[in-house]
């Protein structure tokens, strides 16, 4: 992880209803610097009551477990623990499961047969304030340009940016702005767009094939 993200903990748990799953995702986060496996449960009805128990930064979320989904639960953290971060974990690599994480409130989107590097980076990213999901699953989700020609040089620039699930702070950085522009630039865009939540951005930008 980087050094501004190793700095703090960032505390995890790991919601997935095989046991053996989550022992190796234990394994391979917290041989990782900076993030601690606190919390993990079996099911939606364990998870919640986890998150009461427990301050937690970020879910990894499976989709796929008894009762209530992985989605499910993901809308329902983010309408009952908006500071939870969640990160879908999945080996779902279907188009129609990113978008529906995504509305649903996930920050992210990876697979579980990707490499750790992938999974911290995707843990990095969202932490940070940033959405993320592979190169590869954006493609899965990609349809034709419909929309955005009235967008300007620069607000297409700030997209492709968003897309990559890049915070304010590092567009403006990239593009030597002041946050306040992008911030702008960002507030511009979903006007033009008609788009209101930071979900429906997102899912404009990987759309339209801005990665």
């Amino acid at each position: 992880m980087s050094e501004a993200t190793a700095s703090r903990i960032t505390r995890i748990m790991l919601v997935d209803d095989h046991p053996l799953v989550r022992d190796g995702l234990r394994a391979r986060l917290e041989a990782v610097s900076g993030l601690q496996v606190v919390a993990e449960a079996g099911t939606a009805a364990q998870a919640l009551q986890q998150a009461k128990l427990h301050t937690i930064d970020m879910v990894l979320m499976d989709i796929n477990m008894p009762g209530v989904n992985g989605i499910e639960l993901t809308r329902q953290f983010h309408s009952d623990f908006p500071e939870i971060a969640v990160l879908i974990l999945s080996m779902h690599d279907k188009g129609e499961y990113v978008m529906q994480s995504i509305q649903a409130g996930a920050r992210g989107y990876v697979l579980k047969d990707a490499p750790s590097q992938d999974i911290i980076q995707a843990i990095e990213t969202v932490i940070s304030g940033g959405i993320y999901y592979s190169a590869a699953l954006a493609r899965k989700i990609s349809q034709p340009l419909a929309a955005g020609e009235a967008l300007t040089a620069r607000e297409h620039q700030i997209l492709q940016h968003i897309a990559n699930g890049e915070s304010n702070k590092h567009i403006a950085r990239e593009l030597d702005l002041s946050v306040r522009t992008v911030e702008t630039h960002r507030l511009n865009i979903k006007r033009k767009l008609g788009i209101d939540g930071l979900a429906e951005l997102i899912k404009f930008a990987v759309e339209q094939r801005y990665q």
